[in-house]
């Protein structure tokens, strides 16, 4: 009777162990189909978080990224963590509603929090 609940333990470790291969040995199989479907024109993101475009791809073992443009690299296939969309270009003229202009500064007065009261008398006299 006492070698059931052992059984029982290394039968349930044993499927764990299973279960836990299979996922690593699919996300093997996944990040090497990614690295064999590499082509020219793919934009990708390395494992170190830098983004560029395939130029080269003949190599079996190393591609070539363009990082910016005329700047070429030379990476090993495994260092390419995903594939990402392309670059969506953004225009830079901005909408007039975004940037409406001030034309003229409010203070506040710190303790009442209402804008500052200016006498008659300096006003005449031409002070601020």
């Amino acid at each position: 009777m006492d070698i059931l609940p052992l059984l029982l333990m290394f039968g349930l470790l044993g499927v764990m162990m299973y279960f836990m291969t299979r996922r690593q040995r699919r996300a093997q199989e996944q990040q090497q189909a990614l690295q064999n479907s590499l082509g020219v024109g793919d934009r990708v993101m390395t494992t170190s978080g830098l983004y560029g475009t395939v130029t080269d791809a003949e190599d079996g073992t190393t591609i070539t990224l363009e990082i910016a443009p005329g700047v070429e690299t030379e990476w090993l296939r495994a260092a390419v963590r995903e594939k990402v969309g392309p670059v969506e270009e953004t225009d830079d003229v901005e909408d007039l509603d975004d940037t409406d202009a001030v034309d003229e500064v409010e203070t506040v007065d710190a303790t009442t929090n209402e804008p500052p009261a200016v006498k008659d008398a300096e006003l005449e006299s031409g002070k601020k």
